[in-house]
């Protein structure tokens, strides 16, 4: 997956919790880039024909034994560079600079002050503005050929440049929204110093994947898994476009679906889409896989092979299929470590990336690897789906199985789907669906004590979750008010047997995740 007109940037990464920002606002500036990590080949950098780098900050000091270092090919290719916080300290110890512990560690706003406005990298931007830090460390001297471009109370050197080569360094982070013009910072570096054009829309997406597709496929055939989402549904329809009847649609029903979801979805495909789909009923296969198994990454691992054989299964009655098509996104393959498996942490194994079997008959087609949930609903748009279709919120492949803490059961599932629609028909009455991310019911394994038509109960204690995000990688919990959450607690209550409690999760992600499980 490349720009279409090598219009990129590669973005190395050095462990910031940052980083995927940093490709999120390159992309806003409608230019392409990865999140490429430090210790990658050449090789698989030159694939992108990038026109600059950015190197991101990260948790480590340039000066200890095991830091990691500046990969060659940044420098010796010649292109523009934009170091970050740790990349702008790695930059300049590369180049003859002295990094050192500071005694003021700046850490939130701080007041910034441009000391040279000639500079590109702060062209038609005013010359105080507040910028984000998080350092320890910070330049004592500067590699030859640089200058200092702005400055703090605490850091002289809060941004460096070497206008000549367009090596640029920046000791605040300009990918967070708390610095007040660092998009601008960013669109200035990649357009300007780079010279990328805005070459990365919807419509350049989709004439570049339906390419890819056909080169990828050949004369084979493909089987694409279609759950209803936003992201398999554009996946069947890029699919459906580079390669027309050899496409068969699979709706695997893997009983662990929100109510109605089944019926929801036949009347969506057909119709709506021109999409001709065969509906698979696999519950009692999965819910027999699931039948004592608590372990959240346990339950992953089993329906992401579960879908497969489901899938193998169909392949063999529609005769000789090569491929897979599945939605995965790029949140998915960093969360599942996918992205860098040598450095970064698996926070969860989602079922289509890291919980898929090693041995399976498909080869994977994959569209939208490398794209974030508002780019696929942009690009969704541009196909044409209804706006039902691209504006749902995002659902677990593994369904309602890491919404239910513990055993996945048919009486927790019943539980769980009545309190889970209680929780949706609200958020769409008090018309809060498009201002939320996600809004859901999670089951937990507490029961409490109640008391219900004078008689002691001891029933289930079932959470609600709603939180607002942009692409899902960070997520801050609704403030929903406070008569829609009474409204769906007194719902809850008084319509679902088995539960008596109802509590409100305000934790944002990090330091939790979006789903529980």
């Amino acid at each position: 997956m490349t720009s279409a007109t090598g219009d990129a940037v590669a973005v190395i990464d050095f462990g910031s919790q940052y980083s995927q920002l940093i490709v999120r606002r390159i992309r806003e500036a409608h230019v392409y880039c990865e999140l490429i990590p430090h210790d990658a080949s050449r090789e698989e950098v030159q694939r992108l024909e990038t026109k600059g780098f950015i190197l991101s900050g990260g948790p480590a000091s340039v000066y200890e034994r095991r830091a990691p270092s500046l990969p060659r090919y940044v420098l010796e290719s010649g292109l523009p560079v934009l170091g970050i916080c740790y990349g702008m300290q790695l930059l300049a110890q590369e180049l003859g600079g002295v990094v050192a512990r500071t005694d003021k560690k700046e850490y939130g706003l701080a007041e910034l002050q441009i000391g040279d406005l000639s500079s590109p990298l702060f062209a038609s931007l005013p010359f105080s503005q507040s910028v984000w830090m998080s350092h320890g460390d910070r330049i004592e001297r500067l590699p030859p050929g640089f200058k200092a471009l702005a400055y703090t109370v605490n850091s002289p050197l809060a941004a460096m440049g070497d206008e000549e080569r367009k090596l640029y360094g920046l000791q605040f982070h300009p990918e967070v929204s708390h610095t007040a013009y660092g998009a601008a910072i960013i669109t200035n570096f990649v357009h300007d110093i780079c010279g990328c054009k805005e070459t990365w829309t919807p419509q350049s997406f989709i004439e570049q994947s339906v390419a890819h597709i056909r080169a990828q496929v050949g004369s084979g055939r493909v089987i694409c898994a279609l759950s209803g989402g936003v992201d398999s549904t554009v996946t069947a329809i890029l699919v459906q476009r580079a390669i027309g009847d050899r496409l068969s649609c699979v709706f695997v029903d893997h009983g662990l679906l929100r109510a109605g979801e089944t019926e929801r979805n036949r009347d969506l495909f057909d119709p709506l889409l021109g999409l001709s789909v065969v509906h698979v009923d696999a519950s009692r296969r999965f819910l027999r896989r699931l039948k004592g198994v608590v372990d959240p990454e346990e339950k992953r691992r089993i329906i992401g092979e579960e879908f497969i054989r489901a899938f193998e299964q169909e392949a063999a009655k529609l005769g000789p299929v090569q491929y897979l098509a599945q939605g995965t996104l790029y949140p998915d393959v960093i969360e599942s470590a996918g992205v860098d498996t040598r450095s970064a942490a698996r926070i969860k194994t989602h079922h289509n990336v890291g919980g898929l079997p090693s041995h399976m008959a498909f080869s994977l087609v994959e569209p939208l690897r490398y794209l974030f949930k508002d780019e696929v609903r942009q690009v969704g748009l541009e196909l044409g789906l209804p706006q039902e279709v691209v504006y749902r919120h995002p659902f677990p492949g593994p369904g309602l199985a890491v919404r239910i803490v513990g055993e996945v059961t048919e009486e927790r599932l019943v539980i769980l789907r009545a309190a889970d629609k209680i929780v949706v028909e609200e958020i769409e009455r008090a018309w809060l669906y498009r201002d939320v991310w996600q809004c859901f019911a999670v089951l937990t394994p507490i029961r409490s004590v109640g008391v219900m038509g004078d008689q002691r109960t001891y029933e289930y204690v079932v959470a609600v979750r709603a939180v607002t995000s942009e692409d899902g990688m960070t997520a801050d919990w609704a403030p929903l008010p406070a008569e829609v959450l009474a409204r769906i607690s007194n719902r809850i209550v008084n319509e679902v047997p088995g539960v008596n409690r109802v509590v409100y999760d305000v934790t944002s992600k990090p330091p939790s995740t979006i789903e529980w499980e």
